[in-house]
């Protein structure tokens, strides 16, 4: 017996390994196949063109989208941010921002069917539905099912001990 003991070196704090090979070469493939599908999208947008005014047009509804998003829609969701952290209960934040996502994503979606841009009064079967029906149909069950959720974590928490 040598009676030395060897030293505590506290905790292993070696390094963690990053992805594994197998995942590198997954997200590179991956990748490759986006951009690769991106390029023909640009060369099919591009090569179809048949007037200049039709770039153009299309060039300021990409701007307009990303000013649009940048200028109003991100505020917009930070004053709401800011007021939910601000004035609601931690128990309730997560079922109405989730809530609030859906319902604000679904909306921004539906706004050229709920206002009828593209009817035609030569062609009735163009947006023949009742799409201002059918978005009530869906923001009652989003407001419902965040109401349930609601219901069931405040139940929860009451019944957990503190």
């Amino acid at each position: 017996m040598s009676g030395a003991s060897t030293p505590d070196t506290g905790p292993d704090v070696r390094p963690q390994a990053g992805p594994g090979r197998a995942i590198v070469v997954v997200r590179v493939v991956v990748g490759a196949v986006g951009v690769l599908v991106g390029l023909y999208g640009a060369y099919l947008f591009l090569s179809r063109q048949t007037q200049s005014r039709q770039l153009v047009s299309a060039a300021k509804y990409l701007v307009g989208g990303v000013v649009l998003n940048d200028l109003l829609i991100a505020l917009v969701v930070l004053a709401l941010g800011f007021v939910v952290v601000r004035f609601v209960p931690p128990v309730v934040r997560a079922p109405l921002v989730v809530g609030g996502v859906v319902l604000g994503s679904v909306t921004l979606l539906a706004i050229p069917v709920l206002l009828a841009k593209g009817r035609k009064p030569d062609n009735p079967t163009l947006l023949d539905r009742d799409f201002v029906g059918g978005w009530w149909v869906f923001a009652a069950v989003v407001v419902v099912s965040v109401v349930a959720w609601i219901v069931v974590r405040l139940v929860v928490a009451r019944r957990s001990p503190a």
